[in-house]
């Protein structure tokens, strides 16, 4: 088979033997670290999304992904509106909704606390809340029995069990010097979630008409709807759509408003990780450089030879460009396949060790997620691939340049 005469000397160039062993170790580690680089940005990634994909199930779970609520009025026969929504092809499913601000209280502890009006018949359509369940049941909530259900860190925190009271406060606009004087409701406990996130201290649930009751509405009035969406990162288009296809007297707010800051933190962590990472590759693929300038040196009469026999300056740099293109490509593909199999078997290594160790890595009590998650994408790991194979090139283009700039006679003279 013809092959080009800088392809067939550069592939015998990378499998023959040196004499000087110090080279082959060199282009060996060369090799070593692009594929420990390689390997690390693939399974670092994909831990990276798999937590980003926990956080946006657990977190995007419970918070509305948008609301339309009425324009500084409750809305009467939310039903209709409903319908309305659900007839719009990027909703998946619509739910009434009431929030209050407020604080708990319970023999003398206070804390915050945002308090979401919920109809438990409905509430499956747009929220994980039924499946996270940890004590009582979603369907204990019912009108006008004045039940709450709060997240874990909340009943940690006050040491609350089922059938406990507390005491909401909620402050209300009043003609009283103040001008807002604090509205008390008692509240039994009647459920516990937990969803692995912050929102288990800082959310609680009780029944849309009690929380009318508690804003002195009528019972079948809530403040808006509550829809889940098909595309949850089209949350602010999708809300302006759905408000505009009502008509006036609707407002929209949608997850990117109260949570959008920490996806965009998450977002920006794991581009800056991408990158530190990429600095491992870059060292390992720049390490092809030393090997390449050690290999020049070590083939003076061999390029002399060739450019007496008439080899161009350009066919003996791509002899070497060629070289170090098989070194490269050769550690990045090994890292890249080890990164795919590792990402995909990450969590169970991880399990492994902790039933080997007998410790819990990631305990349950200590972090929001018990184990690791990992999620390959195909982006990423051609991203890696691809800048990795780069790297490699442009590290042989400085020595093969060099190869080609010498001069026959002058590396023949003390042969």
């Amino acid at each position: 088979m013809f092959r080009p005469l800088s392809i067939f000397i550069g592939s015998r160039y990378t499998r023959a033997k040196r004499r000087n062993h110090f080279i082959s170790f060199i282009s060996l580690t060369s090799m070593i670290g692009l594929s420990l680089g390689v390997l690390a940005m693939i399974i670092v990634l994909s831990v990276m999304n798999g937590f980003q994909r926990e956080m946006s199930n657990r977190i995007l779970g419970m918070v509305p992904h948008a609301v339309i609520a009425g324009d500084g009025r409750p809305v009467d026969g939310w039903q209709s509106l409903a319908e309305q929504l659900r007839a719009h092809p990027g909703v998946l499913g619509t739910a009434p909704i009431t929030q209050l601000e407020g604080m708990l209280s319970y023999r003398g502890a206070m804390q915050p606390i945002e308090i979401k009006g919920i109809d438990p018949k409905a509430e499956s359509e747009v929220s994980i809340l039924g499946s996270k369940m940890v004590a009582g049941s979603l369907d204990d909530l019912e009108a006008g029995e004045s039940g709450v259900i709060v997240g874990l860190m909340t009943a940690r925190r006050f040491g609350l069990k089922l059938g406990d009271k507390l005491t909401l406060i909620v402050p209300e606009l009043s003609d009283a010097p103040g001008g807002i004087t604090p509205r008390m409701q008692r509240l039994n406990v009647v459920g516990v979630f937990k969803v692995g996130a912050e929102l288990d201290g800082s959310l609680a649930m009780i029944h849309r008409a009690d929380a009318a009751q508690i804003l002195r509405w009528q019972p079948d009035q809530v403040e808006g709807v509550r829809v889940r969406l098909a595309d949850l990162y089209r949350a602010p288009q999708l809300a302006t759509e759905l408000v505009a296809g009502l008509g006036k007297g609707y407002r929209s707010e949608d997850w990117s408003l109260t949570q959008g800051s920490l996806f965009s933190a998450m977002k920006m962590e794991k581009t800056m990780i991408g990158l530190l990472l990429l600095l491992i590759v870059a060292v390992a693929a720049f390490n092809i450089i030393a090997t390449l300038i050690m290999v020049v040196a070590d083939k003076r009469a061999d390029i002399a030879i060739l450019r007496t026999l008439g080899a161009t300056p350009r066919q003996i740099m791509a002899i070497f460009m060629v070289q170090g293109s098989i070194i490269g490509m050769t550690g990045t593909l090994i890292g890249t396949v080890l990164g795919v199999l590792g990402a995909m078997n990450v969590s169970a290594l991880v399990a492994w060790l902790e039933k080997v160790s007998g410790q819990h890595i990631f305990s349950s009590d200590v972090y929001f997620i018990s184990t690791l998650p990992s999620e390959l994408r195909l982006q990423d790991v051609l991203l890696v691939t691809l800048a990795a194979l780069l790297l490699s090139f442009l590290a042989t283009v400085y020595p093969a340049w060099r190869a080609a700039q010498t001069q026959p006679a002058e590396a023949l003279r003390y042969e």
